[in-house]
């Protein structure tokens, strides 16, 4: 056997037990994105996780979010990671850093940046060497930003450290490449910029044997069951007697796709699987304890060997023990049971923390639409245009200094003569809706693997829009697929009027970031009524006379689009589900008049309304 890998930091192990700093010690932790969650209840959930007697908290971190263009770096707000680890040292947590710089997570591209994309010969998570020298950047301003509050580091008016235990390098990498020279890299990288507690890999059953990293990293297992893990606890009992058994993700839910049906998992599978690992003598994070929300264009997709694209639903609730609104489950009481009988009570702790109570929810009379706001209109806010002889994806557009757009929906629009069918080289990623002179002719969308779209115009000068919506990029690939021209978003091939190629088109990229908002939100092309024609702003104001409360967001007789309130976007509806309310946390909004904008591209409703549930189909 190799030789197999030994933590020189504060949390160490032996014998398959973990030690921090030198006493015998059980990692109970639970799974919180701070960029999932409003900054103002970051201290109200991790209090949760305390009071469910954890000792620690999991968080990815999002490079596509701090690095939005390259050397354009955010650490701020909803961003503020250092904010986050001091305040989980605050609350008496631990805290094990997923830093990625892929994390996969159900969060657009696995966290990576769309600007990779820009690069035709991009190859993401390999030692191809634009991608390590972008990692090696963002890792450079990252890794020093967090470093000295790794518990290692003794303070000389702390008798310990920070709250960091661990570090983990890359994610679930034995499901996706066979290059561990790749895992080399980022485990040097990390150490370079001064990581420098226990290193960690987490794998599931599909890619724990493909993944003999651990003479650098403790091996640890992701899974939904012991009936699925055992086999992957056996493997790592197998490559060393020294290492503990730690399960990184135990899947305490499971999330949803747009257009399927709500998925979990049981409450009492939940207990089992708990009970048997902590049984197993392993120590756990729960993924997720509390998943959030995916705001804005932030949701991933999936795409396995035998299925189609399945984009992911904004809500990222998990079926977790603390729900997306930070609500205490029968989950959460369960899991705070079986902690405290199974480890806590044997060490002399007879008390856990209170729990803090749940936010309050408030539902809102419905409201009308006020105004709105048509199509051309939109685009005349819109600062960038493209002429271009043929169509360009996303990526590719040169704007923002030549890296191109990230998020949101391209615009497409040129003119067309008579013609029958309109054809595409290759499909557009993701959806597609065609309009001629204004009026919806068809979509296109992953469902069906079409390119073609009978369009039968019968005059000579027609004016076609293509508006295609980027969906998510995909964030989990399985090994041997390589599938990066399908995130490169928008029209990636020619298109053709039956056997004619179409050409001199003017590209929008329609963004919906912050200052476009704004300068919507305040123009003066707005009217205050409106026929059926789509896609169309819709605008209106929810007064507040109390504080606010939490609440739900309910467009039942709407079709599909995203909403902003006070400029910040909560996310994307559609009526197909299986999620039917988008969660607006309470500090989004204000005593007051609160702005509602929604883009909507599908069918118009009248009314808006706030609940105080969720509501899935």
């Amino acid at each position: 056997m190799s030789e197999v890998y030994c933590s020189t930091g504060s949390l160490t192990f032996r014998d398959r037990q973990f030690y921090l700093d030198g006493k015998p010690f059980t990692i109970l932790s639970g799974a919180m994105h701070y960029f999932r969650v409003v900054p103002e209840y970051w201290k109200d959930r991790l209090m949760k996780i305390k009071a469910c007697g954890l000792n620690t908290v999991e968080t990815y971190v999002c490079w596509n979010l701090h690095e939005k263009y390259p050397n354009e770096f955010d650490f701020s707000g909803i961003l503020d990671v250092r904010k986050f680890i001091r305040l989980a040292e605050e609350v008496g947590l631990y805290v094990i850093f997923r830093p990625g710089p892929y994390i996969c997570a159900e969060w657009d591209f696995g966290g990576m940046p769309a600007w990779l994309l820009r690069d035709p010969e991009m190859k993401v998570r390999s030692n191809y060497k634009p991608y390590q020298d972008a990692v090696d950047r963002f890792f450079s301003q990252l890794i020093p930003l967090v470093s000295d509050l790794q518990n290692c580091l003794k303070l000389p008016e702390k008798s310990s450290g920070g709250p960091i235990i661990a570090f983990q390098v890359e994610n679930e990498f034995g499901s996706y490449s066979k290059e561990y020279e790749h895992l080399k890299f980022i485990h040097e990288t990390l150490v370079k910029y001064g990581a420098k507690e226990l290193f960690l890999t987490s794998e599931n059953p599909n890619g724990i044997t493909n993944c003999p990293f651990y003479d650098r990293a403790l091996p640890t297992a992701n899974f939904p069951s012991m009936k699925v893990g055992a086999e992957t606890f056996d493997l790592i009992r197998k490559w060393s007697p020294s290492f503990p058994l730690m399960v990184t993700e135990f899947w305490s839910g499971w999330f949803d796709h747009w257009t399927s049906t709500h998925k979990g998992l049981p409450l009492d599978d939940f207990a089992q699987t708990l009970t048997d690992i902590l049984d197993a003598g392993s120590s756990v994070n729960m993924y997720m304890f509390h998943g959030g929300t995916n705001f804005g264009f932030m949701s991933g997709a999936n795409r396995f060997p035998e299925s189609t694209y399945k984009p992911d639903v904004t809500s990222y609730d998990y079926d977790a023990p603390l729900s997306e609104a930070g609500d205490v489950t029968a989950k959460y009481l369960k899991a705070r049971d079986i902690i405290f009988e199974k480890i806590l009570k044997p060490q002399g702790i007879n008390s856990l923390p209170t729990i803090p109570p749940n936010t309050q929810k408030a539902s809102y009379d419905s409201i009308e639409i006020k105004e709105y706001l048509s199509l051309d209109s939109i685009l005349t806010y819109c600062n960038e245009k493209v002429e271009s002889s043929k169509p360009i994806n996303m990526e590719n557009l040169q704007i923002h200094n030549g890296f191109g757009q990230n998020y949101g929906y391209i615009l497409y629009r040129t003119t067309i003569g008579k013609g029958r069918t309109l054809r595409f080289e290759k499909q557009p990623t993701d959806r597609a809706q065609i309009f001629i002179d204004g009026i919806q002719n068809g979509v296109l969308d992953w469902r069906e693997a079409s390119v073609e779209q009978e369009v039968n115009t019968d005059k000579e000068n027609n004016t076609l829009d293509i508006l295609v919506e980027n969906h998510g990029r995909v964030n989990y690939i399985e090994i041997g697929e390589s599938l990066l021209n399908e995130q490169r978003k928008g029209i990636t091939g020619n298109v053709f009027l039956d056997d004619n190629l179409i050409s001199n088109w003017t590209i929008v990229p329609m963004e919906f970031e912050g200052d476009f908002v704004q300068s919507v939100l305040h123009g003066n092309n707005w009217t205050s009524s409106f026929g059926k024609d789509i896609p169309v702003l819709c605008k209106t104001i929810l007064t507040l006379r109390d504080t606010p409360k939490d609440t739900f967001l309910l467009l039942s007789e709407w079709g599909k689009g995203i909403v902003f309130i006070n400029g910040f976007n909560l996310g994307r509806y559609w009526s197909e589900g299986p999620q039917r309310t988008l969660y607006v946390p309470a500090p989004i909004l204000k005593t007051g008049d609160n702005q509602i904008l929604i883009f909507e591209h599908q069918q118009i409703g009248k009314k808006v309304a706030f609940v105080k549930e969720p509501i899935l189909k």
